[in-house]
C-alpha cells in the first residue's frame, strides 16, 4: 500500500498562485475543476477553483483551491519544505519565492552541513527551502 501526502492550500485567487509557483519552481496544471462544474453552486462561485493539482520543482504535486465563502487564512500555519541536490537551482527557487514576499532566514550554509533558508512567500505561505 502506498501512503501520500499532499499540501492542500486554500487560496484567495488558486490560478494566480499556482502561475507563481510554476514561474518560480518550474511545474505544471494537471487538472482543474470549478465550483461551477458542481450543480447547484451558487452563481458568484462557478469561476472559483474547486480543486486543482499542481506539479512543481520536479514533479512534487500541490493541490490548492480558492475559498468559495471570501477570504481564507493566511498559509502561516503550514510550512512547504524543498530540498535540492543542486545548490544554484535552491538559491534560483529561493530568490523567486522571496519576490513581494519575506524571506525570514537567508538560504546560507548551516552548521549541520547543508544550505537552508526560510521565505514566506506573496501569499503567506512559509517555505523552506534546502540544499543537502
Amino acid at each position: 500500500m502506498t501512503t501520500q501526502l499532499n499540501a492542500y492550500i486554500q487560496s484567495e485567487d488558486a490560478r494566480a498562485q499556482a502561475a507563481f509557483y510554476m514561474q518560480a519552481l518550474g511545474g505544471e496544471v494537471h487538472s482543474v475543476m470549478t465550483y461551477g462544474q458542481i450543480p447547484g453552486a451558487p452563481e458568484e462561485n462557478k469561476d472559483k477553483v474547486m480543486h486543482m493539482v499542481l506539479s512543481v520543482a520536479g514533479g512534487n504535486i500541490l493541490f490548492l483551491a480558492d475559498s468559495p465563502f471570501g477570504a481564507s487564512p493566511s498559509g502561516r500555519s503550514v510550512s512547504l519544505s524543498l530540498t535540492f541536490d543542486d545548490e544554484a537551482k535552491a538559491r534560483q527557487s529561493f530568490e523567486k519565492l522571496a519576490q513581494d514576499g519575506t524571506v525570514k532566514y537567508p538560504f546560507v550554509m548551516q552548521s549541520w552541513g547543508a544550505y537552508y533558508g526560510e521565505i514566506e512567500d506573496k501569499f503567506g505561505v512559509n517555505w523552506m527551502i534546502v540544499k543537502k
